[in-house]
């Protein structure tokens, strides 16, 4: 096994990854009490090499890899990217590109809604995987052999296995809608926190701007202490801290301290003098600084009916299709769908998911296509 500590070995073992036009590419990483992933651990594979790469060892310059992975002529291959990505993000200062995700290439394949990485193994490749080494502390040295071969498989199977996903999505001409779903993964947004934007992961619970911009306000402040000690967020305050003081914007230590969201005690710290002041200049400039929330568009009554027959349609189409229904639409493009038609502003009506879905579902509601029984079968049939 191939365990590379040194940045000779790893200039060299790059320079034979790079002779080809795909990478196999995991991480092991831990984030359990910190805000920024920790990395432990890389594993890389081409058609002819695999190694781990330990970024822990001193001295080790990761600097052949990461221009690797920003090499627009080789195809970097990962399952499940987004945690992996983010992490390479933070690394590169940029997006490595282009991407190739086997889950989602799965999912276009039939395999079924977020295929495991284990499942995936197993019915590409027919072997079953060994679980114990999952959950480990990836930090700890020196990592056991155990470790390592479990490690090194993530990425050797992967290889063993992509190119017969790639040849089958081509052969199917779904290669396409595979690149079209990597589109959202290459956007720089998703891996960058600015502290500005926390209050987009949260669910907004009142409209009025008092609230708006309390609720603002507070998930930026938390999101700049979790970064700024590197702790997960929850160490500093829960989302239902969040909540609370955003509905009742207390102004004293007092009220703080007797919102049941906050933790007992937390209201005599200096982070709750800080978190008060900035609370009560938001609310004072609530215009301003509360965000613009989108009215959401009011939705006609009894729509079940037309609800049901589009998912119907749906899983007819995903059957045949041999594809996982969820990578086509969901229960709110459904719901959308059937309230506002072709006005409808939803991922199904475009690129490929209009293709395999879209076109037939607005056929469907213009009444040029019908659900009947042959036998006990539900098909979809054109009306003549």
């Amino acid at each position: 096994m191939n365990i590379i500590t040194t940045t000779p070995a790893l200039t060299a073992f790059c320079k034979q990854l790079a002779k080809h036009d795909y990478i196999c590419v995991d991480t092991e990483f831990m984030r359990d009490s910190s805000f920024w992933s920790k990395l432990c651990l890389i594993q890389a594979s081409g058609p002819n090499a695999e190694a781990i790469i330990d970024p822990l060892a001193e001295g080790l310059d990761m600097q052949p890899f990461l221009d690797l992975m920003m090499d627009q002529s080789i195809i970097k291959v990962m399952h499940a990217a987004r945690q992996d990505m983010e992490i390479f993000y933070a690394m590169c200062g940029g997006v490595p590109a282009p991407l190739f995700d086997t889950q989602i290439g799965a999912m276009a394949l039939g395999y079924g809604d977020s295929v495991g990485y284990m499942a995936l193994v197993k019915g590409c490749l027919g072997i079953n995987l060994d679980k114990g080494a999952r959950f480990t502390d990836w930090a700890k040295r020196p990592l056991s052999s155990k470790q390592l071969h479990y490690a090194l498989g993530d990425v050797t199977h992967l290889r063993d296995f992509y190119p017969a996903m790639r040849q089958e999505l081509k052969d199917k001409s779904r290669l396409h809608w595979v690149e079209e779903e990597m589109e959202g993964l290459l956007d720089e947004e998703l891996y960058t926190y600015h502290p500005e934007n926390a209050w987009k992961r949260l669910k907004i619970r009142n409209p009025k701007q008092e609230y708006l911009a309390a609720l603002k306000y507070v998930a930026e402040w938390r999101e700049g202490e979790a970064q700024s000690r590197n702790v997960p967020r929850n160490r500093i305050l829960k989302d239902d801290g969040l909540y609370d003081i955003a509905q009742n914007r207390p102004a004293t230590v007092q009220a703080l301290g007797n919102l049941r969201g906050v933790p007992r005690g937390f209201e005599k710290s200096r982070a709750a003098d800080k978190l008060l002041r900035g609370l009560k200049e938001a609310v004072a400039n609530k215009d301003t600084y509360a965000p613009k929330i989108a009215q959401p568009k009011r939705m006609p009554p009894n729509l079940g009916p037309t609800v049901d027959m589009l998912k119907t349609l749906l899983r007819l189409r995903s059957e045949y299709n041999d594809i996982a229904p969820r990578l086509i639409a969901n229960s709110a493009d459904i719901e959308q769908l059937a309230a506002f038609g072709a006005k409808a502003d939803i991922a199904a009506l475009k690129g490929w998911r209009r293709e395999a879905y879209g076109e037939d579902a607005l056929a469907m509601l213009s009444g040029k296509i019908a659900l009947k029984l042959e036998g006990r079968e539900v098909v979809a049939s054109p009306i003549s």
